[in-house]
This record gives C-alpha cells, sequence and structure tokens, in this order.
C-alpha cells in the first residue's frame, strides 16, 4: 500500500489516510500508517539506518483524511503541543443516516467502556466533556452530508454524538447504523487540517476529498466545500 503524500518538507509528512488504516501498529498487525510513513521515507531519500517519524495526533481506523506526522523530535514535541492545546483546526465530513437540516452544536458526556463509548449524566464516574459543531449540506437517499468542528477530543467522539440525535454515521454498526458503507469502515473523513509550522511558525492548511467508497454522493457538495477551503 502506497500513501496518498499531500505535503513533505523536512519537519512534516502529511497525508491522507484511507479508511481501514491503522494510525499506529497494534495486537492485530496489520499495517500502519507510521510503517508505511518510516517506509516511504526511507525509500525516498536512500536512509540506511532507523528512520524517525512521530504520531502527533490519531485517526480512527475505519474513518479517513488529513493527518500530520512529525520527521523531527523537535517537530514531534512542538505539534503534540499544538494538539494538545487543540489549537489546530480539524473538519471532518460526515454521512450520517436520515434527513437532517439546519446547523448547531451539542453538549454530551461520554464515558468509554471497553471498546465503546456512551452518552452518561453529568457528573457519571468517569465521563467526560465533549462538545461539537455541526451543519449540514445536503441531504439525499435518506443520508444527511454533515460538516463537523470538534471542540474536544474525545474517542469515538462524532460517531456517538450523532448517534446520540438519531443519526448514526454511514457504515457505523457499532453505534447503531442500519446501512453498509463498504462492509468494514465507515463515512467519516477529516477533510481539513490546519496547524502552525512546528519551525517556521506559519499557518498551513490541507484538505482532501472523501475516499471511493463514498461514491457519487453529494459530488457537487463535497467539491464547494473542497474549493472553499
Amino acid at each position: 500500500m502506497k500513501l496518498d503524500v499531500l505535503y513533505l518538507d523536512n519537519h512534516l509528512l502529511v497525508i491522507n489516510k484511507p479508511p481501514g488504516l491503522l494510525s499506529q501498529a497494534d495486537r492485530t498487525g496489520d499495517v500502519d500508517v507510521l510503517t508505511l510513513g518510516k517506509a516511504f521515507l526511507k525509500e525516498r531519500f536512500r536512509k540506511p539506518g532507523k528512520v524517525f517519524l512521530g504520531l502527533v495526533h490519531r485517526l480512527d481506523r475505519p474513518a479517513s483524511g488529513v493527518m500530520a506526522l512529525a520527521r523531527t523530535s523537535k517537530a514531534a514535541a512542538r505539534l503534540s503541543e499544538q494538539f494538545r492545546k487543540r489549537t489546530p483546526e480539524k473538519r471532518y465530513l460526515a454521512l450520517v443516516e436520515g434527513r437532517w437540516e439546519g446547523a448547531g452544536g451539542g453538549v454530551d458526556h461520554l464515558v468509554k467502556e471497553g471498546r465503546t463509548v456512551r452518552v452518561v449524566p453529568e457528573g457519571y464516574p468517569g465521563a467526560k466533556r465533549a462538545e461539537l459543531r455541526w451543519r449540514v449540506l445536503g441531504t439525499a437517499e435518506g443520508l444527511s452530508l454533515v460538516e463537523v468542528a470538534l471542540a474536544t477530543g474525545r474517542p469515538h467522539q462524532i460517531r456517538v454524538q450523532m448517534a446520540h440525535r438519531g443519526h448514526p454515521l454511514l457504515g457505523d454498526v457499532r453505534y447503531g447504523a442500519a446501512r453498509e458503507l463498504d462492509g468494514r469502515n465507515l463515512a467519516l473523513h477529516c477533510y481539513l487540517l490546519g496547524l502552525t509550522h512546528p519551525t517556521r511558525k506559519e499557518p498551513m492548511r490541507w484538505s482532501a476529498p472523501p475516499p471511493a467508497a463514498w461514491g457519487r454522493r453529494f459530488r457537487g457538495e463535497v467539491a464547494r466545500l473542497l474549493a472553499s477551503a
């Protein structure tokens, strides 16, 4: 598998992660972004020894989208601090089940139990506040195209908060979806990432279209959104 590289310099590697690819290795032994990234850099620059590549943020395996990786320890530390402070701009596209209209925001309290996350009352032991904003870009075929911006970063946050509002992500059977996307993944894509370059201190932004599994759904709406990104 080859990485879809959006940007490369001495400190940064930015890719468009496909759905189904792990961000980093786990017990499954399946291929992951870090391993592929290191192999890419080793071949690209003909490096004889080990290649450094730092993971500074993640995307769920069944999701897709723009990811930034650090090529130096200095970049890794500075980018990690940005993500810790939640200063990078991250915007997502989601295909959710049902007809939805308008825009709004939502605050819930989430607790992780095993491999799943659920909404619980405020004050529930171990619960964490989750906040997001959303706006519907179009509806068709019993689905809605939704743009999502996160104010917090919780595990499975978009998936759980959308499902809690009666609109699970297409393909997200874990959280109540009735329809499949491609049998393995779900329709959640980080289409835009903006951050401050770790050494030049310049603002940078990258965008990428959703994967082929989304088909021709909402192509016009997606094209207009990417053109303005």
